[in-house]
């Protein structure tokens, strides 16, 4: 048994369906606890998330956590993830990913609401909270070896998964795709292998400007997130959207293709894909990717909040799952589908989407995939700064806030984004996908333990704002 197989074994174990349950079966009791709150108080929830609370505790706005958690959300995942899923699970993939995502939002209500609720600011006013508080504080002092072990998984995701080698791996090889898609111009790096130049100065190029701005610690990587996120999200929106509407004639026959490619595949693929757990995992899974919703990570940029309302802060917290997957990735997902990219042999990873871009806007093929290559660039790193700023949290819980390794992981992780480029495909999403499950472990335990304290919260809350009506 070789390296990859080993870890796709793993990866089954771990995103097998008792966790699938647990996450969507987790998002199901919260929208029940809260009303399906994620419908009824959408409206408010994105009026919130451009209108700052004044006066509220925390080291950054609203917007700024909200840009710090999407800075981590919208990656690789909302464009390579996707068309990776759809590969591999049939475009049924996509109606599951949707469906998670619909669940997901409470679960991230839920998570911010109890990021803030047990957060904690010390006289710096430097704000630490997520999973590992709310485990501990909400869940009781018994329950801190759970907390540390969440802490742990952040460290490993955020060094060795989510937060460096997909991303990276996604940056390099859109850079390679539109620059050197022949691998013309190409150097031999002992020990390691053949790899075009474009990859080589990508990674120093890249590994130079997240050191710079890292180095500015969590206001530098919110100023900066709030400038790139929501520019390159419109973006890449709007181009979605001009190829969904350039194919409208399509649109019908590919919503039909993903929702019975969810509970047939078979009939779909021509067998080609295997069965309805198959879409339903690799949907589930790569929404999460996606999403973060129930990973656990988001709680803990949303604890950085100024604000003083748990229940408001989550409100915030649930527009980053409507648009990073409702919307984001529904569009990469229809793109992919309507113009049959997922059924073109030899592509993986990124290709897929640069296929669909390059055949279903009206612009020239190298515009189309220069588009595309500037927005999952722009990305990537930001999901870059982002699971930075989380893995070092989860780090500051483990060693008791001592600066020094802290620092010390910060350059590990500079490294880790530099090395990132000369890992494969398969391993690094892999690798991934297994941290995100264990991540989402413990943070799932309490967000089923501390439902009570969420729908306690959240009846209180709405009670006095009619009251002051």
């Amino acid at each position: 048994m070789n390296f990859n197989q080993l870890l796709s074994q793993i990866d089954d174990l771990v995103w097998g369906v008792p966790l699938m349950v647990l996450i969507l079966s987790g998002g199901i009791l919260l929208t029940i606890r809260v009303k399906c709150l994620q419908v009824s108080r959408l409206p408010l929830a994105l009026k919130w998330m451009f209108q700052n609370e004044e006066g509220g505790a925390g080291e950054i706005s609203s917007f700024a956590a909200l840009c710090t958690a999407l800075s981590a959300t919208i990656g690789t995942g909302n464009i390579v993830g996707v068309a990776t899923a759809v590969c591999a699970g049939g475009p049924g993939a996509l109606f599951w990913m949707i469906v998670a995502a619909f669940f997901g939002m409470a679960t991230k209500y839920a998570e911010g609401l109890l990021a803030v609720k047990y957060r904690v600011i010390d006289k710096d006013n430097h704000s630490l909270g997520g999973p590992f508080y709310y485990i501990e504080q909400g869940m009781g002092k018994s329950w801190k070896w759970l907390a540390m072990f969440f802490a742990l998984f952040g460290v490993l995701a955020g060094l060795l998964g989510i937060g460096t080698f997909t991303q990276v791996n996604g940056i390099s090889s859109a850079i390679q795709n539109f620059f050197d898609p022949e691998k013309a111009s190409c150097i031999t790096i002992p020990g390691i292998g053949t790899y075009s130049w474009t990859v080589v100065i990508a990674s120093l190029v890249l590994a130079g400007c997240v050191a710079a701005i890292l180095i500015g610690g969590v206001k530098r990587i919110a100023s900066i997130s709030q400038i790139v996120v929501p520019f390159m999200a419109v973006i890449y929106f709007v181009f979605g959207i001009v190829l969904i509407l350039c194919n409208i004639t399509r649109v019908p026959s590919a919503i039909v293709t993903v929702v019975q490619g969810a509970f047939n595949p078979a009939a779909i693929t021509g067998g080609v894909v295997g069965s309805m757990v198959v879409a339903m995992q690799k949907g589930v899974a790569r929404g999460i990717f996606s999403n973060e919703a129930g990973l656990g990570s988001a709680p803990i940029a949303a604890a950085a909040a100024q604000t003083n309302e748990p229940v408001r802060q989550g409100l915030v917290s649930m527009t980053g799952t409507f648009i990073d997957t409702i919307i984001i990735c529904t569009i990469t997902g229809l793109s992919i589908v309507l113009t049959g990219a997922w059924q073109v042999e030899g592509l993986e990873g990124v290709a897929v989407t640069t296929y669909a871009f390059q055949n279903g806007l009206p612009l020239p093929p190298v515009v189309s995939s220069f588009i595309l290559m500037l927005c999952l660039v722009f990305f990537a790193f930001t999901t870059i700064l982002g699971w930075d700023y989380y893995s070092e949290r989860c780090l500051e819980y483990l060693v008791g806030g001592n600066k020094k390794i802290v620092l010390t992981y910060r350059w590990l992780f500079i490294l880790t984004v530099f090395i990132g480029p000369y890992m494969t495909v398969s391993a690094v999403w892999t690798i991934a996908d297994i941290f995100n499950g264990l991540m989402a472990l413990p943070n799932m335990i309490a967000l089923f333990a501390l439902n009570g304290v969420v729908a306690k919260e959240t009846k209180a809350f709405f009670a006095a704002e009619k009251h002051k009506k």
